[in-house]
């Protein structure tokens, strides 16, 4: 039996050390404060554990927890050892929970830091960004990555499935990457939830049996003579840049950005980087005489290496310069991607000129993955004649002048 009764000890007032027995002790300090104290010897070296303080830890309390000790120490275990160590554990296991925590807006964010740097477009993180926060971040944004399930993945996907499929594959892939990140940064574990095969691939229907085909306004070919006079009919910069995308058949941003040193005027060759490259490979493009003489005409500004500069400073002109000058010549029905498709159907439809010469021109990737593999030629000389026939015919009024050529 203990020496000390509840009554007792909740009188207690002077300060001072109030034995119960075997080890187990109230303290009273000059504040008035009480608490329990166990003392025990261990190895010849005497030891005291605080047990809480009264009266949230009771007297019968206190004594349950000395007994638990006490048994401890008959085995050779040091209660107070041992508390510290489940302490530490304890402690080590929240900091891991809340590193876990980091939601997946914060990964997401991190994921896009820490590559934009090896992306070829520098408008691709924004890209990343602005997909994310439009349909990921409203369902799983402030969610803890391991806590991402199956289940919101399909909340998120399913509205555009079927309507916007190509953004639908674009947001599954890039939430994909963000948790695989995640897990090989230890903030999840087991399998992705927004995995396609053998997962995702099972609950939705593939992307090919619900892919709408986006095409792009274009202007008849028949039309384009007409339309190229109205440009050459302005001197400013972007109409400049307007015609050399039309005469190149090349993509908006890679006209927009084209620098100086890819130029070879002599040679009447554009030579686009790989880095520049919707397909990753570097593309040859042989200038007919009216894309020479564009650039030709073209003012260079010095510590700008931009063809077509901007006014700001280092930069060159933005896609919005282009939409602009469409709107201005009432086009504003078209883009400037759809002139490809222009070119495209003048090819096939007023010359014989071979299905690979036009692709080709296009930089399209061979759908063939081994016919890719053998070809290594990019049909270069069949190219400049095709594309001083496409200038020749786009820079002459009288439509009908020459619509079969070709080899």
């Amino acid at each position: 039996m203990g020496k000390l009764n509840p009554k007792q000890i909740e009188n207690l007032t002077t300060s001072g050390t109030y034995e119960d027995g075997e080890g187990l002790r109230m303290v009273v300090k000059p504040t008035g404060k009480k608490y329990w104290v166990l003392r025990y010897q261990l190895a010849g070296k005497r030891r005291e554990m605080g047990l809480g303080s009264f009266p949230t830890i009771t007297l019968k309390k206190a004594r349950e927890a000395a007994a638990e000790h006490r048994k401890m120490l008959s085995q050779e275990i040091d209660p107070l050892v041992s508390r510290d160590a489940e302490r530490k554990a304890s402690r080590l296991a929240e900091e891991a929970r809340q590193a876990r925590a980091i939601s997946f807006r914060t990964v997401a964010e991190d994921y896009i830091a820490a590559h934009k740097a090896g992306w070829k477009n520098a408008k691709h993180s924004q890209q990343w960004l602005n997909t994310l926060t439009t349909y990921a971040f409203p369902v799983i944004g402030d969610t803890p990555t391991e806590e991402v399930t199956t289940e919101q993945i399909l909340r998120i996907l399913t509205p555009i499935w079927h309507t916007k499929p190509e953004t639908a594959s674009r947001v599954r892939n890039r939430m994909e990457m963000v948790l695989d990140a995640a897990k090989a940064r230890r903030l999840r574990d087991g399998e992705n939830p927004a995995r396609w095969r053998g997962h995702l691939d099972k609950l939705l229907p593939s992307r090919s049996k619900v892919k709408s085909v986006v095409h792009h306004p274009a202007l008849p070919w028949r039309e384009l003579p007409g339309f190229i006079s109205r440009i050459k009919a302005r001197d400013e910069p972007t109409y400049k840049a307007m015609l050399l995308t039309i005469l190149t058949a090349c993509r908006t941003n890679e006209c927009l950005a084209a620098t100086w040193d890819e130029i070879d005027l002599k040679n009447a060759v554009w030579k686009i980087p790989a880095h520049r490259m919707k397909a990753g490979k570097e593309h040859r493009i042989p200038l007919s005489q009216p894309a020479c003489d564009v650039l030709c005409c073209l003012i260079r500004i010095k510590d700008n290496p931009y063809v077509f500069p901007s006014t700001q400073k280092g930069k060159h002109l933005s896609n919005v310069a282009m939409l602009m000058g469409l709107r201005y010549l009432e086009r504003g029905d078209l883009t400037m991607h759809g002139f490809r498709s222009t070119f495209r159907d003048w090819s096939a439809e007023a010359t014989s000129y071979p299905r690979e010469v036009c692709e080709q021109a296009l930089a399209h990737s061979r759908q063939d993955k081994v016919e890719a593999a053998y070809f290594r030629t990019d049909l270069f000389e069949k190219r400049r004649a095709m594309m001083e026939e496409w200038a020749e015919y786009g820079c002459s009024i009288e439509t009908g002048k020459k619509q079969i050529s070709g080899p």
